[in-house]
Parts: structure tokens; C-alpha cells; sequence
């Protein structure tokens, strides 16, 4: 691996999604990430579909380029070989509830003992502290209680949780972001330190302009579709054939708009002046470009509305996005060759590097794929010890 993070050792320890989804990140920017799984089932997503050839793509999708090893840390044996691993790594992650890393005697007081330059990232659902730490969470609770199926939707009695698993990636993004601070902050003091990232505070830090609007109106915003509060036309509109994203920013680029709409004699309405009036007059706004834009086809408009810069563009499936110039000019959808599912496509890393570029090269490993060549070459453990290992069924 040449990129970025070359040279780096990360302890996975998660499952599922958020944790994954960090590590998977950190695997892009070419750290050596060894994914210790459970022997015999693995991570809990290696059961989710859908299956190509027995094989979860939905784990594909979030474990590319890691190493597998199978480890029971309940056993003697299997706490002895992650406590040697983790002394020669610079990082682990876990997504454990809290407690569970204590009880099985890694936690990251007995891990610094030996490795006082360990970088630590717990990333869970509440957080090692606060009254909810212990409670159960998945992506629909967090998004419900941290506020963000509130503000999507289409209306404020029809609250709807966002497309993706959106609680769990921004919480993986955010701890990814945590141990790359950390590690360069360890350059300065040659120390590492524990990261601890909850869900549910990721969700709170993306709420954006909805939490300051009501700190400072004191009104509860509630989900109003596609259009956006505060700008305006900002929001969705049907065309003849289907639909179209309009995002007019400024007073400039709204009569600019008009313009190429031909309709000049709107710019003096004492309605839609401004951005404020139009905000404020949006039932009348919509009425009437909803009209205007029924006149013609989608692409139609698309294409006279980017030939004057305005900001604009169709509602693309994901099938669309795989015939899409931009995204493929980007890397965005990255070619693997797994050896159970052969050729599959992923999302590629939306981070260029000019010198050291994020590469998506590997596949998801097979369960235990790498067991035996960690355990020799990290801990120069004979035949015989890994097979004794074996018969113990402690990997």
C-alpha cells in the first residue's frame, strides 16, 4: 500500500457498519487493517444479503481491502495473541457496548501498559458516558432520537429515516477523522490516546443549520419535503417526463433564471424580489414554477439551465450511476475480483491525493482468509503453534 497512511497497523475489532466503515476508510488511505472476527460466523454482517455465490455483499460493500483473523478472545489463548498484536499496532477500533472490552481484559487502560503510543477509537452508539451508554443502537434509533427523521420527509406528519444508513457512516467517518488527527498529533507528542465517537453525537454535529435555527427563532423545524428553509426555489420539480433539482442561491441567479425562462416580468413582482420574500411566498412560488416547468422535458431543461450556470440536475437511480460520465471520470464505482463472487463494483474513496492517492484494490476477505499469514509474520508463530491453535479452536 502506498498511500497516506502506508505503514500504519490497525485492530479492528468492529462489526457491522460504523465501525467497519472507519476502518474500511482507513484501509482506502493504505493502512494495514487486520479485522479480527469471530471463528466460525465472523462479523454479524457476513449474514446479511444479498448473497452473490454465498457471499454477503452487504459486507463487501464495507470490508474491502482489510485482513481477516479469526480469534476467540474469550479463550486464554485468543486474549494472549491480540494483546501481542495490539503492542505492535498503532491503532485499535472497537464498537463493543461499553464494558464488554473491560470484562474481556483488552480495554485500553491494559492495552497503553505496553503500547503507550496506541491510538484507542471506541465508536459506539451512545458513548462510554452519559445514561443512555448502555443501551442497544442501530442506524433507524439513532436517527430518530438524535433528531434527524424530524427534519426529512415530506411532510411533519410523515417523519422519514434518510436513504442510507446515514447515523452509522457519519459516525464511522468521524472516528476515521479522530484517529488521523490523533495519529498526527502522536508525531508531536509521542503519545497516543483513547477516541471515544457516538452516534448519536454524530447525528447532533450534522444537524446543521436546524439546530441554530431553533436556538434562534425557538421554532421546531419539521420536514417540508425537498425545498430548503431558508433558500428559494431551492427544491424539486415536475417536468414533462419526470423530475428536476433546482437550487437558485441568490437574487442574482434568480433573475438570471427568469431570464432564461423567459419570464422577465416576474423579476418585479413584489412577491418573489427577494430571496427573504420568496422564502416567505413559497406556495405561490411553487404554483407557479410548477406550471413552468411542465412545459418541458427534463433534459431539455437540464441542458438550457447548465448551458447559463444555473444549478440544476435529474434525480438519477443507482443504475443511472453507473453509465454516469462524472462518476466514472472520478473512480467512483471501483472494479473488484473476489474470489467467490468474482468482478463487483464498490464505491471507490472520494479523497484525491495528488502524491499518495486512496486506492480501493482488495476485495472483502474470505472469513479467516489471513489467520495464518498474521499470525506468522506478526508473531513469528511456527506450523505447530498455529495448528495446536487450531485443534483448540481458539482461531
Amino acid at each position: 500500500m502506498n498511500g497516506p497512511l502506508a505503514g500504519i497497523t490497525v485492530i479492528d475489532l468492529t462489526r457491522v457498519l460504523a465501525g467497519p466503515y472507519c476502518t474500511m476508510l482507513l484501509a482506502d488511505l493504505g493502512a494495514e487493517v487486520i479485522k479480527i472476527e469471530r471463528p466460525g460466523t465472523g462479523d454479524d454482517s457476513r449474514a446479511f444479503g444479498p448473497f452473490v455465490n454465498g457471499f454477503s455483499a452487504y459486507f463487501m460493500s464495507i470490508n474491502r481491502g482489510k485482513k481477516s483473523v479469526t480469534l476467540n478472545l474469550k479463550q486464554p489463548e485468543g486474549r494472549e495473541i491480540f494483546l501481542k498484536l495490539a503492542k505492535c499496532a498503532d491503532v485499535v477500533v472497537e464498537n463493543f457496548k461499553p464494558g464488554v472490552m473491560e470484562k474481556l481484559g483488552i480495554h485500553y487502560d491494559e492495552l497503553v501498559k505496553t503500547n503507550p503510543r496506541l491510538i484507542y477509537a471506541s465508536s459506539t452508539g451512545f458513548g462510554q458516558t452519559g445514561p443512555y451508554k448502555s443501551r442497544p443502537a442501530y442506524d433507524l434509533i439513532i436517527q430518530g432520537l438524535g433528531g434527524m427523521m424530524s427534519v426529512t420527509g415530506p411532510s411533519a406528519d410523515q417523519p422519514t429515516k434518510v436513504g442510507s444508513s446515514i447515523a452509522d457512516i457519519i459516525s464511522g467517518i468521524f472516528t476515521s477523522y479522530g484517529i488521523v488527527t490523533a495519529l498526527y498529533n502522536r508525531e508531536k507528542s509521542g503519545m497516543g490516546q483513547a477516541i471515544d465517537v457516538a452516534m448519536l453525537d454524530s447525528m447532533i454535529a450534522v444537524l446543521e443549520n436546524a439546530i441554530v435555527r431553533y436556538s434562534a427563532t425557538g421554532e421546531v423545524p419539521h420536514p417540508i419535503g425537498n425545498r430548503h428553509p431558508s433558500i428559494s426555489p431551492f427544491a424539486t420539480f415536475h417536468t414533462k417526463d419526470g423530475l428536476i433539482n433546482i437550487a437558485v442561491g441568490n437574487d442574482d441567479l434568480w433573475k438570471k433564471f427568469l431570464e432564461i425562462i423567459e419570464k422577465k416580468e416576474v423579476i418585479s413582482d413584489p412577491r418573489f424580489l427577494t430571496n427573504k420574500d420568496r422564502v416567505h411566498n413559497w406556495d405561490s412560488l411553487e404554483k407557479f414554477l410548477s406550471e413552468e416547468m411542465k412545459t418541458k422535458l427534463t433534459d431539455e431543461w437540464v441542458t438550457l439551465l447548465q448551458k447559463y450556470d444555473i444549478p440544476c440536475g435529474p434525480i438519477n437511480d443507482v443504475a443511472k450511476l453507473f453509465s454516469d460520465p462524472q462518476i466514472n471520470a472520478r473512480s467512483m464505482l471501483v472494479e473488484l475480483l473476489h474470489p467467490t463472487t468474482g468482478k463487483i463494483k464498490v464505491p471507490g474513496n472520494p479523497i484525491k491525493f495528488s502524491q499518495t492517492p486512496a486506492e480501493v484494490t482488495c476485495p472483502a476477505p474470505v472469513l479467516g482468509e489471513h489467520t495464518h499469514e498474521i499470525l506468522k509474520t506478526k508473531l513469528k508463530m511456527s506450523e505447530e503453534e498455529i495448528s495446536s491453535l487450531q485443534k483448540k479452536k481458539v482461531i
